[in-house]
């Protein structure tokens, strides 16, 4: 036993795991009145023509609601994903990857969407 402890002294605790878990909380609790806010947007907007719903993305209002939603929902996921990686994926080669993957795939979705939100509101 005092092997195990030899090899854990002087290493001091991370600290990052209260970090990622009051951040996954965050986006939890901001999500459900995005979300439902979303929700009833999109299915208000449903079968309005182009026009419409660009001139829904083009209120400042909805278009930061969204952008909000987007940022807080890829957010969430990533977080929820990292999680799943770190307790079920034991080889630290794939772990990495999948780890990787995870933020550079949560960042470019997430890119993508506020893009075309933001091309929405413009007008482009």
């Amino acid at each position: 036993m005092a092997y195990r402890t030899s090899l854990a002294r002087r290493t001091g605790s991370a600290h990052a795991g209260s970090r990622h878990w009051k951040l996954q909380r965050l986006t939890a609790v901001a999500l459900v009145p995005l979300g439902l806010w979303f929700v009833f947007a999109m299915v208000a907007l449903s079968g309005e023509p182009y026009e419409q719903v660009r001139a829904f993305f083009a209120s400042p209002f909805n278009a930061t609601m969204t952008v909000l939603v987007v940022i807080a929902a890829f957010l969430h996921a990533r977080l929820g994903i990292q999680v799943i990686v770190e307790d079920y994926v034991h080889a630290p080669a794939l772990k990495v990857t999948a780890l990787v993957l995870n933020d550079l795939l949560s960042f470019a979705f997430a890119t993508s969407c506020i893009v075309a939100v933001l091309f929405a509101a413009l007008g482009s």
